[in-house]
């Protein structure tokens, strides 16, 4: 079924409003919610209601924060979240760290005591949008083993990346370090779906690609092995050695039975590409080139176009799963 955007941004508010999110709060998370869903993402959309909800309810996550904004240098910023979602600290930082990109070529913004849902891709959009290129960076709760463990200790860590095309908008992706994200691991398991085997492993460190194996006293795989073991190494230090947050093993919320998110840290970079290119094509024409030379090696579509055109499609609306739209409504009405 087919709901109008700004329906569904009303409804999501005035849920997370119900079980305790400010008005401030509640505005940016269902805003992100609804986009995700909107552009297909439906791990990071309508699916993590509920986590947000079991999360606040737990009294793990602040749902009134007032991030704590630290100009420490000419093109770094630091941000202490006071154990809110990131997207709120991004959005209290969002105009300093543009200043200091445009002033400098680059900057810095590192979060911590942060917790994260959402997909990453959106903490990254809008600094392509006006110009920049941009990367983010977030650690989470451990699930991830490394190369021959059986146990976790690395988050899912994912990685975003945005940067400007003269045709269209940005390109952008978002992937986890791990061979699937959490989310898509939970919807799996909710579908009674199999992954492929070494997706994770079980209890025992044997590869499988059971879901419910790897919920159960498993652990995620990295993806490609030892390599996307260096990549969630480097994005722990960026986003817990860097920003002074938990390292992903070290997060707990044994004492708020329900939590389902991480008190961990979260790193953007972002640069502006035209200081001191006046004389240089612009980045969005030499993305450009790069894309052309993919699609006449063959590739039919480059990260981020499925989104793109998801997007496109639903216009003002967003395609919801009727079952749960029926909790959503469900929830607000408890």
């Amino acid at each position: 079924m087919r709901q109008p955007e700004k329906l569904v941004i009303q409804t999501l508010e005035g849920v997370l409003r119900k079980y305790g999110y400010s008005a401030a709060s509640a505005r940016i998370l269902a805003q992100n919610c609804a986009t995700a869903q909107r552009d297909g993402s439906e791990s990071h959309g309508l699916f993590r209601v509920k986590d947000y909800i079991s999360t606040i309810k737990s009294g793990y996550v602040n749902g009134d924060p007032s991030p704590k904004v630290e100009d420490v240098a000419p093109g770094f910023v630091r941000v202490d979240a006071d154990n809110g979602f990131a997207q709120i600290a991004i959005s209290a930082a969002k105009d300093l760290v543009h200043r200091k990109a445009e002033v400098n070529g680059i900057a810095i913004l590192a979060i911590r005591n942060s917790h994260h849902l959402g997909a990453l891709y959106l903490d990254v959009e809008d600094f392509a949008d006006r110009g920049f290129v941009a990367l983010a960076f977030v650690n989470s709760i451990a699930v991830v083993a490394p190369p021959g463990g059986k146990s976790g200790v690395y988050g899912t860590n994912p990685l975003a990346f945005a940067v400007p095309r003269a045709k269209g908008p940005p390109l952008v992706f978002d992937q986890a370090s791990s061979t699937v994200s959490h989310g898509d691991l939970q919807v799996a398991a909710r579908e009674g779906r199999l992954l492929p085997d070494g997706t994770g492993v079980d209890k025992t460190g044997n590869p499988t690609g059971s879901p419910h194996a790897i919920l159960n006293g498993g652990a995620l795989s990295p993806f490609g092995g030892h390599k996307g073991a260096s990549i969630a190494l480097m994005i722990e230090v960026l986003c817990a050695g860097l920003v002074g947050a938990d390292f992903s093993y070290e997060v707990t919320s044994a004492e708020t039975p329900g939590a389902r998110t991480a008190r961990t840290g979260e790193t953007i970079i972002v640069i502006d590409p035209r200081k001191g290119a006046s004389r240089l094509p612009s980045i969005g024409e030499r993305v450009e080139d790069l894309v052309g030379a993919l699609a006449a090696a063959g590739q039919t579509r480059v990260p981020g176009d499925r989104r793109t055109r998801a997007r496109k499609e639903s216009g003002r609306y967003i395609d919801i799963d009727e079952e749960k739209w029926r909790d959503l409504i469900a929830l607000g009405a408890e």
